[in-house]
């Protein structure tokens, strides 16, 4: 399975901006070959910070702030921007899963587990890979359920999950089935 990640690069200083979206203030960071975190600013207790290391770059991610507008507006339902996150190998290989789920589909922690080719316990270390998802959003962790259909945790808040499961199709807590794909 080949990776949809560029490498991360310690070396580079972090630059920042910040886009409106329909769910708060989101803070984009990286450098200039990827983006590499994209937070919210406004979740009360699980608002992300900006580090005084970390530099304010206006515009130094038209790509994402561009498709990111796109996506709240309907018009978009798959990003293409340049990602890198920072992960252990494990992380990394959640993540680039999530990926892997479509727009208005949702997957089970287990699903998840079992299309990484792992034991159904795998789910717990699954969650926690997911709940550290660096680039909420884009690596869509928003669309990883509980078995049950149950909106379990999510870093901004379940009812910013269920704003997001609603805006791409998945209206209301019976529908939260898990969607399985090909």
């Amino acid at each position: 399975m080949t990776s949809p990640f560029l490498p991360a690069d310690p070396a580079a200083p972090v630059c920042y901006d910040i886009v409106d979206s329909p769910v708060g203030r989101i803070l984009l960071t990286g450098d200039e070959r990827a983006l590499a975190g994209l937070y919210l600013l406004d979740a009360g207790e699980r608002s992300a910070n900006v580090r005084p290391e970390w530099t304010r770059r206006a515009g130094l991610f038209p790509a994402a702030s561009d498709q990111l507008s796109e996506y709240f507006a309907g018009a978009r339902k798959e990003f293409d921007v340049p990602l890198a996150p920072r992960g252990t190998p494990f992380q990394l290989a959640v993540w680039a899963e999530l990926t892997r789920i479509p727009f208005g589909s949702t997957l089970s922690y287990g699903d998840v587990a079992a299309a990484l080719g792992k034991s159904p316990v795998a789910s717990r270390a699954v969650g926690l890979a997911n709940g550290r998802n660096p680039i909420s959003i884009i690596v869509p962790c928003h669309r990883v359920i509980g078995a049950d259909g149950s909106l379990t945790g999510y870093g901004w808040g379940v009812d910013r999950k269920e704003w997001l499961l609603r805006h791409e199709g998945v209206y209301n807590a019976a529908d939260l089935q898990p969607t399985l794909f090909g």
